[in-house]
This record gives structure tokens, C-alpha cells and sequence, in this order.
């Protein structure tokens, strides 16, 4: 387990590690998810989009996705219908 730290603003803002961005290969406009469970928070990258996993099973070359992140990313465009873009 590594431990990271930052620093918030009085307006609430942060800056994210370097070592945080690379490993979740964040980018300047990427949105980043906070899921709350059982009193811990969780941090998750939300830089792929549905439209990303069109013809992911038949490009060569491209990374294979695991069903999970399916899973996250049919389920991110499915709330966005929902409830809207964030």
C-alpha cells in the first residue's frame, strides 16, 4: 500500500499527486469519480467513454479491456442518460 497527500483550497480544490496521475493515467479534463463505501473513499479515473469499447473485441493492437471496466464504462454511459452529463 502507498500513501499520498495533498492539499485542499479554501474553495474545496486539490491537486492530485504525480504519482496518483500516472497510475490512474490521468489527463488535463479527465473526470474523476469518488465512490464512498463503508466509510472509505475510492478514487477512480473516468476517462473512458461507451463509445470506447465500439469494436474493442476486433482491433488489433488495442489493449483488451477486462469485463469490470466494461462493466464501469456501460455503466457511467447508462447513468449519464439517466440522470445526465456531470
Amino acid at each position: 500500500m502507498s500513501i499520498y497527500y495533498g492539499t485542499m483550497t479554501s474553495k474545496g480544490q486539490t491537486t492530485v499527486p504525480a504519482e496518483v496521475r500516472d497510475m490512474l493515467q490521468l489527463k488535463p479534463g479527465d473526470k474523476i469519480r469518488y465512490i464512498v463505501r463503508n466509510g472509505e473513499i475510492i478514487i477512480k479515473a473516468k476517462n473512458k467513454r461507451a463509445i470506447d469499447l465500439a469494436g474493442i473485441l476486433h482491433r488489433p493492437g488495442m489493449p483488451a479491456m477486462t469485463l469490470e471496466e466494461m462493466d464501469e464504462i456501460i455503466g457511467d454511459a447508462i447513468a449519464e442518460h439517466v440522470m445526465g452529463p456531470k
